[in-house]
C-alpha cells in the first residue's frame, strides 16, 4: 500500500544551525530553502528541518537512521569523532551503526546498509514514541507494515514497510535516544484514499483529503501524509 518514505520533518530552533550540521557535517545537499524550513536530500527521502511557526510541526527528539555504504563507515567515524562528536556504536549482526546528536537533540544514526552512496543515501528507520504499543501496532499494520521484532522489555516494536518503523513506549534506547513526538511523515502511495479507508476508524483526525494527498493524525498525534506518486 505504501511504497516509499517521501519525507521526515524535524523541528529546529535555528535554521542556520541545522544547515551547518546537515549540509556541512553530514555533507547533505540542501534542495529547497523557504522562510521557515530547509529541505535536505537523503536519497529518495527529503529531510525537512522546520521552525515551529505553524502546523504540522516537525518531530521533537526524533531518533532516525541514515543509510551509508558499508565501506564508508570507518571514514565517517574518523571524520565525526575528529570534529569532537561523542559517538556511540552498536552492532547488528554484520552491520555497524554510529550515533550522534544534531543541534536540536535528535539522535541521528548512520548505519551500514549496503547503499550505493557516496555518503548518505536514504532513511532506513524512524522511531515514534507511542502511548500504547498494541494500538499503534494495529494502526500501522493496517497500512501494510509487518511486525519484525518485539523488545524483551515489551516497550518497543519494530515493523518493516517502506522503511523500518520502530514504535517505542517512553524509554531511552541506544545512545539515550528517544522516540519522536508529533513527527511529520510523508509516504508515497498509488492510492491515497485507499490508505485512508484502511485506517479511517482509528485516526485521531483527518486534516485533508484529495485524490492526490491525504493527511491524518495517527492515534498518538503523529502527522501521516499519503501522497500520490
Amino acid at each position: 500500500m505504501l511504497t516509499g518514505l517521501s519525507w521526515l520533518a524535524l523541528e529546529v530552533k535555528y535554521l542556520e544551525h541545522a544547515r551547518s550540521f546537515y549540509e556541512e557535517t553530514l555533507e547533505m545537499d540542501c534542495t529547497a530553502e523557504r522562510e521557515d524550513e530547509l529541505v535536505f536530500a537523503a536519497g529518495e527521502t527529503d529531510l525537512v528541518c522546520r521552525r515551529p511557526d505553524g502546523v504540522p510541526r516537525g518531530g521533537l527528539h526524533t531518533h532516525y537512521a541514515f543509510s551509508i555504504p558499508d565501506d564508508e563507515y570507518d571514514d565517517w567515524w574518523d571524520r565525526l569523532s575528529g570534529r569532537g562528536y561523542d559517538l556511540e556504536e552498536a552492532q547488528f549482526g554484520p552491520a555497524k551503526s554510529l550515533y550522534l546528536y544534531d543541534p536540536d537533540g535528535n539522535c541521528v544514526e548512520l548505519g551500514q546498509q549496503g547503499g550505493e552512496g557516496p555518503g548518505i543515501d536514504g532513511v532506513f528507520e524512524v522511531v515514534l514514541e507511542v502511548e500504547d504499543l498494541d494500538r499503534a501496532e494495529a494502526f500501522y499494520t493496517q497500512l501494510g507494515f509487518e511486525t519484525a521484532d518485539v523488545g524483551d522489555d515489551r516497550k518497543r516494536i519494530r515493523m518493516n514497510g517502506p522503511m523500518a518503523l520502530e514504535l517505542w513506549e517512553p524509554h531511552l534506547g541506544i545512545a539515550d535516544a528517544r522516540g519522536g513526538v508529533h513527527v511529520d511523515l510523508g509516504f508515497e502511495t498509488s492510492e491515497p484514499t485507499a490508505a485512508l479507508e484502511a485506517v479511517s476508524d482509528d485516526v485521531r483526525q483527518v486534516d485533508h483529503v484529495s485524490d492526490e494527498r491525504v493527511v491524518v493524525r495517527d492515534p498518538d498525534g503523529h502527522v501521516v501524509t499519503f501522497a500520490h506518486r
